[in-house]
C-alpha cells in the first residue's frame, strides 16, 4: 500500500508497504529494520517472531525511544514480558501489531513529534514452487 507524503520527508517515514517489505522515504527494504524518525534505517537481526531475544529489544532500548511500535510480521503477536524488561524497566512503553497497522502508527507518532521507534520484523517469503 502507498501512502500519501506529507511534511515530514526531513525524517524516516513509511512510504509504502507489502507483505514481503516496506519502503521508508521510497527506499525498498526486505529484511527486518528498526527505524527512528531522525537516523537511517538500520538492520535488525531478527528473522522471525520466534527468534526474538532479550538481545534484541536491548539494541532498541540503546537509542532511548520513549514508545516501540513493534511490527510481529503479518498477524499481531504478543512478546513475552520477560523479553522486554529491559524496555519496561525505563519506562520505555511496547506496542505489538501487525507491519501494517506498526506502519501506519509509526507515521502518525512521528509525525507528531514523538520519540518513537518502529521495529519491523519482515519474514523471507518461501520461494515460489
Amino acid at each position: 500500500m502507498k501512502l500519501h507524503t506529507t511534511s515530514t520527508q526531513q525524517y524516516q517515514t513509511v512510504t509504502a508497504y507489502d507483505e514481503t517489505g516496506v519502503e521508508i522515504n521510497a527506499v525498498r527494504y526486505t529484511d527486518s529494520l528498526l527505524v527512528l524518525p531522525e537516523a537511517t534505517p538500520a538492520p535488525w537481526p531478527v528473522t522471525s517472531f520466534d527468534t526474538l531475544t532479550a538481545a534484541n529489544f536491548e539494541q532498541i532500548g540503546a537509542t532511548s525511544p520513549d514508545v516501540v511500535i513493534l511490527g510481529t510480521g503479518q498477524r499481531q503477536r504478543f512478546v513475552h514480558p520477560k523479553l522486554i524488561t529491559a524496555l519496561t524497566g525505563r519506562r520505555i512503553g511496547v506496542e505489538s501489531m501487525d507491519n501494517q497497522a506498526a506502519c501506519r502508527t509509526y507515521n502518525i507518532l512521528m509525525a507528531e513529534g514523538r520519540k518513537v521507534a518502529l521495529a519491523l520484523i519482515i519474514e523471507a517469503s518461501a520461494p515460489a514452487a
